[in-house]
């Protein structure tokens, strides 16, 4: 009889999921302060460098050029290798190339590191799911991507309120340093939580999943859907919202920072709201299912219209009201367009899962969207761009409702389904 690597690891982890999922939530929280950092360095960086908006738009997007694509590889060998290791080398990459940035003299140099950048940070999502998939049961399963959703919250909420201060009294330049500075401390503690966490020699690995099996699968499709429309608009935000408030709105960098950093604190604050109470539904054994679907579709519809508001807004204050729904929703989103790929997928492929979907939902509101926003924005201002991106929004709330199936886990045994 096989003995599962899922099995081996929660037997030799007695008591370590905690610490591990706290360290997972800390290193998305990198993930995005580093991936964030480029908008928070654009009202002095665009200046200095002589970048166009189409030029900061491709400086934003080749992120994903590599981001997106790379996903395919790394989830298999989350699939198929150590995963706690991959994460300790991915990790050490992106720090670098985060630093290296405070020395860019230009857009060409830029463009190389974001895209160095990106196969770092490939692992981010590929790497956690595939972890809480084999450490975490399914009554805990909200709480766990909570915690992953609160990095992914608190790490713009962070990052731009550090960095606003940092660019305010130091420049552009030393964000990139301090925040790749701060990536390679994580390392630390990752290695003593990790170092009992590889399987055993011998230890008889799951029976695989084949891509061309994965591939058939709609639900793999329609989650992928999904997930451009659960991902556009927030990207949008994160790297338009700082140049939009400063240049267009004529906020200053300090109020621009705040206003910022609310809508992200009330992004983490509801991700964990959202996954204790998903958590105690799920408890006593009423569907899962149910309640991530129209958490979905409700937040994504109401999304949607907080970009506009935000637009629209007449005062500072209703920026700042709009902004705090907008990461109310957010919230939400982040938690349940995970846990519901780990719903269907299950242990197995979890790691090739989650690289599909976020190779494919990246590519289009990550690649596509800020190179979209940066066209809109020299063509025609900011109005096209936010009106696009809300639209987005609205229509992923109704694909959850049309074109996302039923929310259980994939017969992998099956033919196609």
């Amino acid at each position: 009889q096989s003995i599962m690597i899922s099995d081996r690891l929660r037997a030799s982890a007695a008591g370590a999921p905690r610490a591990l999922i706290f360290l997972l939530g800390a290193a998305v929280f990198l993930n995005y302060v580093d991936r964030g950092a480029v908008g928070i360095a654009a009202p002095l960086m665009q200046g200095d460098l002589g970048l166009s908006a189409t030029e900061f738009g491709l400086v934003a997007s080749a992120f994903f050029w590599i981001y997106g694509p790379v996903q395919l590889i790394v989830g298999w060998l989350c699939d198929r290798f150590n995963v706690y290791r991959l994460m300790t080398i991915a990790l050490l990459l992106w720090a670098v190339a985060t630093l290296l940035m405070g020395f860019a003299g230009g857009f060409l140099s830029l463009l190389v590191l974001r895209v160095m950048l990106g196969v770092g940070e490939s692992i981010a999502f590929p790497g956690t799911s595939k972890i809480i998939s084999e450490q975490v049961p399914a009554e805990r399963r909200g709480m766990a991507n909570a915690v992953v959703s609160l990095g992914i919250a608190l790490g713009p909420a962070a990052g731009t309120l550090a960095g606003g201060l940092i660019l305010a009294n130091w420049g552009w330049r030393a964000i990139f340093i301090v925040f790749g500075l701060l990536t390679l401390i994580w390392l630390l503690p990752w290695r003593e939580a990790t170092r009992g966490l590889e399987p055993a020699k011998g230890a008889e690995r799951p029976p695989s999943v084949a891509m061309g099996s994965l591939f058939k699968r709609w639900p793999l499709w329609s989650m992928s859907i999904a997930h451009v429309a659960s991902n556009y608009g927030f990207y949008f935000l994160l790297i338009w919202l700082p140049v939009y408030l400063v240049r267009s709105r004529g906020l200053s960098i300090g109020d621009m920072t705040l206003l910022a950093t609310i809508g992200y604190a009330a992004q983490a604050a509801a991700a964990i709201a959202f996954g204790v109470w998903s958590d105690r539904w799920t408890r006593p054994g009423r569907p899962e299912a149910a309640i991530r679907r129209w958490m979905m579709v409700v937040t994504q519809i109401v999304q949607g219209g907080a970009i506009l508001g935000v637009l629209l807004a007449g005062s500072t204050a209703a920026i700042g009201f709009w902004l705090v729904v907008a990461g109310i929703c957010t919230g939400a989103l982040s938690l349940n367009i995970y846990a519901v790929a780990q719903m269907f997928a299950g242990p197995r492929p979890a790691g090739r899962w989650i690289g599909v979907q976020n190779a494919f939902g990246n590519r289009f509101s990550g690649i596509v969207g800020p190179v979209l926003a940066g066209v809109i924005v020299d063509a025609a201002g900011y109005d096209g761009a936010f009106y696009v991106a809300a639209a987005v929004a609205i229509a992923g709330g109704l694909w959850w409702t049309i074109g996302v199936p039923e929310i259980r886990q994939v017969d992998w045994t099956a033919g196609q389904g």
